[in-house]
């Protein structure tokens, strides 16, 4: 154990101002030097949208101190850069069904009062999108989401959004993430309680008035209203024991789908996740009782929101009668193609925004439709920023549609971040639409890969936890980035694009990559049109690679991708 860990819990124990259940969890592992390590030997990373740490007490956990501590450094760069008038502004502020969320926000509400900040605090756990929404209807200067979105129980998170509603890119970001890093932990924090911040007027609580709105929002973004049969077509519905259950349900029922059934064991919040250790709806193991659940009452579409309601993931049935899980590319495509083939109103000069690791099928689909593409580093802040700049006429472009691999969508602009219950909505009807066609969703995706070709991909995440799993991911992206690469899966490296060093390198030579910010990320595409893409998360203890191939068949998609798989692991273990 590191002398400074050691030294920082000891200053923790004595602080005088930990509660005494915290002093009793830090002494129950005064015997355990390894979790002391993991707990001191850094401070929780505030990155450029937030953090996110397993709950606890130590200054690499999440816990009331630590989140005071980011509200300060936020409360200090909005005072510094905006004066009274952000003060004025104020910031909104919600959480969502994990455990401590309410206690978080409320110290988060308690922080900025303190320093003189108007707190907008939702009452009760609300979605993401959500708060994207009010930071934006309020008019507040910044807002704050607690949430650890799909990571698991054990943890919690908090992050921050800016005054157009998207989270924090450069140079807030930036701006933020130094006030922070500045301030020390106790000794520099202001708070007050929660009593006294009402009774000034710096904590309001935000009424129904605020979701009604919303959702109102969220039902503009329907293309098709009257479709005949509406109210037959059945879906099973899981919030995943998460926040989207009630706006979820109401637009679904708002807009005349009257054959839904919730998913009764997964239905209410909670933030044990029992059903479900890991609440994702990009893991079709969360599909288990909602597919059961429609089998029995005859549904073929069945949705799930992630706990804090902003992503979402399908089941649905193949041609063989058999429940298929679409990859977040493939929802994503399904829904540029219903939109492009069915909304009246495209803009002339319209875009699809997507990131760097999404699925190449999106040009295609473009190129067919007319319309342009912009991508973005891995975040929804990104397509947020990107949809900011087209206000701003920084780019000849409207903003159509954008989507994340990892099953986060967005129509319209009513929210700058990736929002479930409208694309909920959307899935919904464009299911329902194919089936009053006699097609299905399926149905729909085999016909475009007929069209454009068989696309696969897959992303593969290794998890490295504690200090020496993040050495580890940098070791492998070190040695990713270091060597000259001829050759990799088999296949000859064309174009190795190195977004931290922003260069991309093909036979013509070496160019910069522009309009992109610097990030740890690096991509090779190979001569058959393969690309691959290694990046660490920027909120898990996680190293992911990104796999794209294109096949004239599935089978030889399905071949390609297994191949490239196995393949390039094995190159990188090689690596060392």
């Amino acid at each position: 154990m590191e002398n400074n860990s050691a030294t920082c819990y000891e200053s923790w124990l004595n602080s005088g101002v930990l509660t005494d259940n915290e002093i009793q969890e830090l002494q129950a592992i005064r015997n355990n030097p390894e979790e002391i390590e993991e707990r001191f030997y850094t401070d929780l990373s505030f990155g450029t949208g937030g953090m996110r740490g397993i709950r606890g007490v130590g200054r690499n956990r999440i816990n009331v101190y630590t989140i005071r501590r980011a509200t300060q450094g936020l409360a200090n760069y909005i005072i510094q850069m905006t004066g009274e008038a952000g003060k004025k502004k104020g910031v909104a502020i919600a959480y969502d069904c994990r455990i401590g969320s309410v206690e978080l926000a409320e110290n988060a509400a308690r922080v900025l009062a303190a320093n003189g900040i108007k707190a907008w605090l939702f009452p009760t756990l609300h979605t993401t999108p959500e708060l994207s929404f009010a930071t934006r209807e309020t008019k507040s200067q910044a807002g704050i989401m607690i949430t650890a979105s799909h990571n698991p129980r054990e943890y919690n998170g908090y992050k921050v959004y800016w005054a157009d509603g998207a989270q924090l890119v450069d140079p807030e970001a930036t701006g933020v993430v130094d006030a922070v890093n500045a301030l020390d932990i106790f000794k520099d924090v202001k708070i007050i309680s929660k009593e006294e911040a009402v009774a000034k007027g710096l904590l309001v609580y935000l009424d129904k008035t605020m979701d009604d709105r919303y959702i109102e929002e969220v039902e503009k973004a329907a293309i098709h209203r009257d479709i005949p049969g509406k109210e037959h077509f059945k879906i099973v519905y899981s919030p995943l024991h998460g926040t989207a259950r009630v706006p979820v349900q109401r637009v679904l029922k708002e807009m005349g789908f009257a054959s839904v059934w919730t998913v009764p064991e997964q239905e209410m919040p909670d933030g044990n996740f029992p059903t479900a250790a890991y609440a994702n709806p990009e893991d079709k193991n969360v599909f288990k009782l909602s597919t059961a659940l429609a089998d029995k009452v005859g549904a073929t579409l069945c949705l799930a929101n992630d706990p804090d309601g902003d992503r979402v993931g399908i089941a649905i049935k193949d041609h063989k009668g058999n429940w298929f899980y679409p990859t977040g590319n493939q929802i994503g495509i399904l829904l540029i193609d219903y939109i492009l083939t069915n909304k009246k109103d495209l803009p002339a000069n319209g875009a699809l925004v997507t990131t760097i690791v999404s699925t190449p099928m999106v040009d295609a689909l473009a190129k067919a439709y007319h319309l342009k593409v912009f991508r973005t580093l891995t975040g929804f802040k990104y397509i947020g920023e990107k949809i900011r700049e087209f206000e701003e006429k920084k780019f000849d472009a409207d903003y159509v549609f954008g989507f994340e691999e990892s099953i986060g969508y967005l129509i319209n602009t009513h929210v700058r971040d990736k929002d479930s219950v409208v694309s909920s909505m959307l899935i919904a009807e464009m299911a329902a639409w194919y089936a009053g066609k006699g097609l299905t969703v399926y149905d729909r995706l085999e016909e475009l890969y007929r069209i454009y070709g068989y696309y696969r991909e897959k992303t593969i995440s290794v998890t490295k936890e504690g200090k020496s799993g993040l050495e580890d991911i940098q070791g492998i992206m070190t040695s990713l980035r270091a060597k000259e690469h001829e050759e990799i899966a088999g296949k000859k490296v064309r174009v190795i694009r190195d977004y931290e060093l922003q260069t991309e390198t093909d036979a013509k030579g070496i160019r910069p990559i522009e309009g992109l910010p610097v990030s740890n990320v690096i991509q090779f595409v190979l001569e058959d049109g393969t690309t691959i893409t290694a990046r660490p998360s920027g909120t898990e203890p996680k190293i992911k690679y990104y796999l794209c191939v294109i096949g004239k068949t599935e089978a030889e998609a399905e071949d390609k991708l297994a191949k490239t798989e196995k393949d390039f692991l094995a190159y990188v273990e090689k690596l060392g």
